[in-house]
Order: C-alpha cells, then sequence, then structure tokens
C-alpha cells in the first residue's frame, strides 16, 4: 500500500480540524527526524521514512526495547503506529522522554516510518482508548463524556458488578496485574454506573463532570495519591468518588491492539508490541 494512502485514511478517519495537541514542542532534539506536518501539528506521521507500507506494528509508548524489536524483525517497507510519540515514565523527573536517536536511524534506513494518535485516539469512536477499555470490561457505554483537546476522552455505562471490591478484581483480571482502589465513597455502585476515562483520567475536570452526572466510581490509569495529584484525590474524598488505576500503559494498550484490525481491514499485515506498565503509575 502506498504510504501516502494510508496516512490519507488515517487523517480523514480519526483527525478532525478541532483536536489540538503539542508533543512536537517538546521533542526538539528529534526535530531532524520529525516530519513538517509533526512539527506544526504534534499529530499525525511523525517520520516520513517509506514510500511503500506491507506491515504495521501497534504500541502504545516507542520505547528502545519496542523500537529495537521492530529492526529485530527485520521489516522494511512497514510503519509503526503509536499511541504516544514520546516514553512515559512516572518514575523520572520529566515524566516523558524521547525516542532513542540511533534506533530512529535504523528505522529511517529500514523505511519504517512513524504514526502517531493520541488525541485522536481518545476521542470516542469503536477504537478509542476508553471505549476498548470499557468493552473488555463488559461496559455497557451510556455515553461519552469529558472534553479534552477538542475530542471526548471519557464514557460513562454501566457495569454489572455489585460493588467497587467486585469491579476491583474484574479490573485487576482483565489487565493482568494488581490495580489500585481508593475506597472514598460506598461500596455499593449506585445503579452500575461508573465513569471510565483511560490513561490520564484523574483530574479535576473528571470529577466534576462526574459529580454533574452523579457517577461517583471512576476507572483510569494513573492514580498515584502524590503531591501533584493531592488537590483531585481531596476533591474526591469530599465528593465520595471511587477511584480504581490500572496504569497508563495497561489501560490504554486496547486500543492499540484493536487498531491492528482497522489496519488488517485494509488488507495490512498487523501486529501489537507488548510494554511494561510503570506501577507507580498506581
Amino acid at each position: 500500500m502506498k504510504s501516502a494512502d494510508l496516512y490519507d485514511r488515517l487523517e480523514r478517519d480519526f483527525i478532525s480540524e478541532n483536536m489540538r495537541d503539542n508533543w512536537a514542542k517538546y521533542m526538539g532534539e528529534l526535530e531532524e527526524y520529525l516530519s513538517p506536518n509533526f512539527k506544526e501539528r504534534s499529530m499525525g506521521l511523525v517520520c516520513d521514512f517509506t514510500n511503500e507500507i506491507n506491515k504495521v506494528y501497534s504500541a502504545v509508548f516507542p520505547t528502545k526495547e519496542i523500537l529495537q524489536s521492530i529492526i529485530d524483525d527485520g521489516a522494511t517497507n512497514a510503519m509503526l503506529f503509536l499511541h504516544h510519540p514520546s516514553i512515559w515514565d512516572s518514575r523520572r523527573a520529566k515524566l516523558f522522554y524521547q525516542m532513542d536517536k540511533e534506533l530512529l536511524a535504523k528505522l529511517r534506513e529500514n523505511r519504517v516510518s512513524i504514526y502517531n494518535l493520541h488525541v485522536p485516539l481518545d476521542n470516542f469512536s469503536e477504537y478509542s482508548t476508553s471505549k476498548t477499555l470499557a468493552d473488555v470490561l463488559d461496559i455497557e457505554i451510556e455515553k461519552p463524556f469529558k472534553e479534552y483537546c477538542g475530542a471526548l476522552s471519557g464514557v460513562i455505562g454501566k457495569t454489572n458488578c455489585k460493588t467497587v471490591e467486585e469491579l476491583h478484581d474484574k479490573f485487576s483480571k482483565v489487565l493482568g496485574h494488581d490495580t489500585s482502589l481508593y475506597l472514598y465513597g460506598d461500596i455499593a455502585i449506585k445503579d452500575g454506573r461508573i465513569a471510565i476515562v483511560a490513561g490520564g483520567g484523574n483530574n479535576i475536570d473528571t470529577v466534576s463532570e462526574m459529580v454533574e452526572n452523579k457517577v461517583d466510581v471512576l476507572i483510569t490509569g494513573i492514580s498515584a495519591n502524590n503531591e501533584d495529584c493531592s488537590e483531585v484525590h481531596e476533591l474526591e474524598r469530599k465528593s465520595r468518588i471511587n477511584v480504581l488505576g490500572g496504569t497508563h500503559y495497561s489501560t490504554e494498550k486496547f486500543a492499540c491492539q484493536k487498531m491492528c484490525t482497522y489496519f488488517e481491514k485494509l488488507g495490512l499485515v498487523s501486529a501489537f508490541i507488548e510494554g511494561e506498565p510503570v506501577y507507580e503509575d498506581m
């Protein structure tokens, strides 16, 4: 498939004019690799390294291990699809850091482009981060909510779980590792209604919308109660909102897995590359 045709299709299917992002302002050290369009919009084509695409790899973050695995696979005329063009690590002073230059140079040599949908993949759709997380948790979606950079990044829906503890257990089983629970409200889930905002959804705006919608259980990724997040946790205590956290990576990986079906529908071989959760997120 011509790379230009795939980029155009992704643009039409996922990106709207009102969406905004700002990755490029933090990625100056990689300027020589970045496409002019990405420098302007911080979304879409990050690195324009090929004219033909025969295979698509999908990942949440472009860690050294992810990039190296593509190189080790011997991929040429391929594309790496990412939810984030930078790498998240809540254990670092700077929460995001950049792709390895030497590995980028090797991807360019091997004709492997890099494409990013951050806000556009958070926006409510069949492939979005919160929708795909709701799907694996068997949540019946009522409506999207939580405006974010021109997108609706969360969903409100109903669970069959009767208590927060039951939901917490299911959340951990689906993600494949322990998750956190901040029990600030009732154990029983009122009318089964919960809110999901995958990734970094634990903030004042999310909680305010939850209060307006009379929802008191939040499933998200980053939930740690630290100095930066003390204000939102205090609001959740006062509002009696229970918070379940499953890490940035683990709550968003289902969207990147689902995107493989998108590429396969276009006739492209596609493979999801597993990453590693940062448990300190919780």
